[in-house]
């Protein structure tokens, strides 16, 4: 089946990449290698579950946050690729979580990322990850994902 086919009987939309806050490029292809910069929660241009997990925000919305993050990831990557039918593997996810020393349950957080992408891509989104505590992320986000893909030969 159709990744992009998929996509759409799981009722999800792609969201078009939001333009960069900063000097760097939402995403940049080197050799059949889509190298996607940190995705925030934003939805429609609005910054969603903003803060510090497990104070502002709970582990079940930033659980809800990372798929946000993954799927914007998605689409930077759509806007490369010209299809997520392109994808051949997703390679790596990176997750950074807004957290005190405290908490340690990061993980189960950026799952939020790995398992929209399992959903979507079944064995071609299995990947290597990491998810790593932050004392803060841009614009105040409690969560952020980025992703390295590989796409088909065209």
């Amino acid at each position: 089946m159709s990744f992009e086919k998929k996509i759409s009987e799981l009722g999800i939309t792609i969201p078009t990449p939001a333009k960069p806050a900063a000097a760097y490029e939402p995403g940049v292809l080197v050799d059949g290698i889509i190298y996607v910069s940190g995705q925030l929660p934003m939805v429609e241009g609005v910054l969603q579950y903003k803060g510090i997990v497990g104070v502002d925000v709970t582990e079940e919305d930033a659980y809800i946050a990372a798929r946000i993050c993954a799927l914007n990831a998605l689409g930077v990557v759509k806007s490369i690729a010209g299809s997520l039918d392109n994808i051949e593997r997703i390679i790596q996810v990176q997750g950074f979580v807004n957290s005190k020393n405290e908490f340690t349950a990061q993980p189960k957080v950026i799952n939020g990322a790995s398992d929209i992408l399992g959903e979507i891509f079944g064995d071609a989104g299995k990947h290597a990850r990491f998810a790593i505590g932050n004392s803060g992320l841009p614009l105040g986000a409690s969560v952020e994902v980025g992703m390295i893909v590989k796409i088909k030969n065209k």
